[in-house]
């Protein structure tokens, strides 16, 4: 008989290699690589779903008899060869279970859902039976099992062996129906009918000129009635006379419908004819070598990825595109769609699953030629891929902080590899591995030195923000930043305003005590939000009642210290009660397609102020933008993690960018309580190469990447003791099995011990080359998984040590 060996979906190692089934007979031929199945697994048979990843004899991890097959869930694969040989890297190198890797290729509606059914095996009281399952033969668990006296008999008939309950894995991939309607005569027959309908039946006589004119296309209801004005009385006339038939057809649920025209071809500029060229011949290279675009905020990178994308597209070949924020998207989509039409499809985490469904089927249909989407689109199963464009190539974004931990700049270099495509790495403040790698040759560098609307940068004030108390009071803005954004204003142009931190108060404190409200299951204050009248816990979502008295001395002397987009937002209100104001952070866009809404207002001069987080830093590009202010300019200088420096000069630099991208000239104001701060007067400057120099320096020093590669190990449990103690029998553990150069930092509690009531505890290998250290992580991986409680991870390449 036929087997196949299948990945089944139970994360444990145990199961992080294939199991061997038998083929029924049934399915004979009919089963391939990268189909979903149902299996039997496991001592109760209980029903799983798995992934078949290779058909034919291969060793068994069971060596018991062979259990059978029990059903396929599709007809044909849902995982290409390339994807199944992407996910095996993905779990080795990113120490992550087989299943995890398969799943994070796929559209939610793709994972299984598992029933848990009640199904009677042999006869018992009528009475109970008719009270419990009614006329039906099994019962669905969850439906009962908040139901103490329902359960109680339950477990009662199990132990007697009445009943059994059985694993139904259920598929939630559906495609969206929608009605249709189609002709049924020829054209001349519903010329007949012409003839005979009364002359005052004018929707009669509209819906029959309609469908003589359809031919044998199906049009959607919906469609129809738009086109003809005509009810849906007139419709269901219609088909009861036999003029038409109705049917369901499937719809494919496609986001940004619109796009606001074409996007033309612009001149391209000595400087970017060189960076198309080049990357033009290594799409047709049979190598696969990877570019880092260097171009400065408003240089014209993003011209440069489109020409190339075309470059790939008329070779025959499919592109894909990369932007690390959902922010970023609309705008990006409205220039690829503009230049490639309804070739191009879109994958991010703010779709509906529907909407990432069918965009996925989409291309894996082979219906698009060209994908952009944010760090999970990097696995859009795009056939003879020619080209990989990484925006923004510095931002920590690409970097997955769950399992698998990937980033999509390592798997974008493992899929041009397999298809010899070109990869682009563009950004203004390049990260320091990629600049050192481009430095020494390994990438190929391409520069990008002046905007193209022939504008300098605009200038950057730096101001201390220690004098201003003294001579303005207490503000979020400076005096010389309120005095530029009311000049703005003045002139009808608009201004960006940056403060990564949201809410209105950052930490709330009894002045009598000393007390800070902290929240329950973590190690960190909460923070006020005005709007909503909470307290919130931006870690675990834990939200409490605006205490109106210090919870531990009952004093009414509460004080709200820090600041946030929301404080800031009511202040603008206050100083400036003209102006119109669109806030941006993670509160304000929840919601489906807020994003995109806010940006649009902003584009269309709905407001004069744009205010927000990190996510309006980047890669935004509005012609009347003049003034970019940014209020606090320390909130991630001085985080205990070596990333901090650079995070801060990107930030810097990339909102610095985003004025005067136009005919207009532009102004930054950087607020500071540390103008002296070598990061800061390197951004204040604009000065990359300098800050490149200072900052590998440092990480030489300290022996961090890119010197050195780095290794995070991490234990959380609920009990403090039980973390502390595995995460120390982690070190010794380590001892004498690492090579000598190999530095191990820890074991340490993070920076915020505990997140949703589990404690965590790290250690932190930094290492140049240790063979051993792969082989030993993974056999760590293997030993601790005894206790459910405990979760430990590996993250390699951390982009954050907090």
């Amino acid at each position: 008989m036929q087997t196949v060996q299948v990945i089944v979906d139970v994360p444990t190692m145990q199961t992080n290699r294939p199991y061997t089934y038998l083929v029924p007979e049934r399915l004979t031929n009919q089963v391939e690589a990268g189909m979903r199945v149902i299996v039997p697994f496991g001592r109760g048979h209980r029903e799983v779903q798995g992934f078949v990843v290779a058909t034919g004899q291969t060793e068994s991890a069971y060596q018991g008899a062979l259990k059978e097959l029990t059903a396929l869930m599709d007809l044909t694969p849902v995982l290409n060869p390339e994807m199944l040989a992407l996910s095996k890297w993905l779990a080795d190198h990113t120490y992550a279970f087989w299943i995890s890797c398969l799943y994070t290729m796929l559209p939610n509606l793709l994972k299984a859902k598992t029933k848990r059914l009640v199904r009677v095996i042999d006869e018992f009281d009528p009475q109970l039976q008719q009270s419990l399952f009614g006329e039906a033969a099994t019962l669905d668990l969850a439906q009962v099992q908040t139901d103490p006296a329902a359960m109680h008999e339950l477990v009662k008939l199990k132990r007697a062996g009445k009943v059994q309950i059985e694993y139904a894995v259920e598929d939630q991939a559906r495609a969206k129906q929608v009605t249709a309607l189609q002709a049924t005569l020829d054209f001349e027959a519903y010329e007949e009918l012409l003839a005979t309908v009364p002359k005052n039946a004018k929707a009669q006589q509209r819906l029959l000129v309609y469908l003589q004119g359809l031919g044998e296309q199906k049009v959607p209801l919906k469609a129809a009635r738009q086109q003809t004005g005509l009810s849906l009385a007139t419709f269901r006339l219609g088909e009861q006379r036999g003029w038409l038939k109705k049917s369901l057809v499937e719809q494919l649920r496609t986001p940004m419908r619109q796009t606001k025209g074409a996007d033309r071809p612009v001149t391209l500029n000595a400087e970017q004819t060189a960076a198309v060229t080049a990357i033009q011949a290594g799409i047709q290279a049979p190598t696969a070598p990877t570019f880092l675009l260097k171009g400065v905020t408003g240089s014209g990178k993003t011209e440069v990825y489109l020409r190339a994308m075309a470059a790939a597209l008329a070779n025959g070949q499919t592109a894909l595109m990369l932007v690390p924020e959902i922010a970023l998207t609309p705008q990006m989509v409205q220039r690829v769609r503009g230049r490639f039409g309804q070739q191009v499809a879109i994958l991010h985490s703010g779709l509906s699953n529907g909407e990432r469904y069918d965009e996925w089927r989409r291309i894996q249909r082979q219906k698009v030629q060209v994908v952009v989407g944010t760090r999970s689109a990097i696995f859009a199963p795009l056939p003879k891929l020619g080209l990989i464009v990484i925006d923004e190539e510095h931002e920590n974004s690409y970097k997955q902080e769950d399992a698998p931990r990937y980033h999509a700049r390592e798997v974008a270099k493992w899929r041009a590899q397999y298809h010899h495509a070109a990869v682009v790495l563009g950004s203004a403040t390049p990260s320091l591995e990629s600049y050192a790698r481009a430095k020494t040759g390994n990438y190929h560098l391409l520069t990008l030195t002046h905007r193209v609307n022939q504008q300098p940068l605009p200038p950057v004030t730096v101001v201390d923000m220690r004098q201003e108390p003294r001579q303005g009071g207490e503000s979020n803005f400076s005096r010389a930043l309120l005095a530029a954004v009311q000049a703005r204003l003045a002139k009808g142009e608009q201004s960006i305003l940056l403060l990564n931190r949201r809410g209105f108060s950052s930490f709330m404190m009894c002045r009598d005590c000393g007390y800070v409200l902290k929240c329950p299951n973590c190690d960190i204050s909460l923070t006020l939000h005005l709007a909503t009248q909470n307290m919130k816990c931006h870690y675990c979502g834990f939200e409490a009642p605006v205490p109106q008295r210090c919870p531990h001395c009952a004093s009414r002397q509460i004080r709200y210290y820090g600041t946030g987009t929301e404080k800031v937002e009511a202040e603008l209100k206050h100083r400036l009660p003209a102006a119109r104001v669109i806030r941006m952070d993670v509160d304000t866009t929840r919601r489906k397609g807020q994003h995109a809404k806010l940006l649009q207002a902003f584009g269309q001069h709905q407001a004069d102020i744009l205010l927000g987080t990190q996510m309006i830093a980047k890669g935004l590009d509005f012609p009347n933008v003049t003034l970019v202010g940014v209020l606090n300019a320390d909130t991630g200088l001085d985080l205990p993690d070596f990333r901090a420096g650079e995070r801060t000069f990107d930030l810097l630099a990339q909102v610095s960018g985003r004025a005067g991208r136009a005919d207009k000239a532009g102004q930054v104001f950087i607020q500071t309580y540390n103008p002296d701060n070598y990061v800061i007067q390197l951004a204040q400057a604009g000065n990359y190469e300098a800050f490149f120099g200072a900052e590998m320096q440092l990480r030489k020093q300290a022996q961090y990447p890119p010197y050195f590669y780095t290794v995070r190990l991490m234990v959380a449990h609920p009990e403090e003791k039980a973390a502390a103690k595995v995460i120390h029998q982690l070190a010794r553990r380590l001892q004498g099995h690492l090579a000598p150069e190999t530095v191990v930092l820890g074991p340490t509690p993070r920076a915020i011990a505990r997140i949703k009531n589990q404690y965590y505890y790290q250690i932190v290998i930094k290492y140049r080359h240790d063979p051993a250290l792969h082989q030993l992580l993974t056999e760590l991986q293997h030993e601790i998984q005894r206790d459910r409680q405990l979760h430990f991870a590996i993250d390699p390449d951390p982009q954050y040590f907090m």
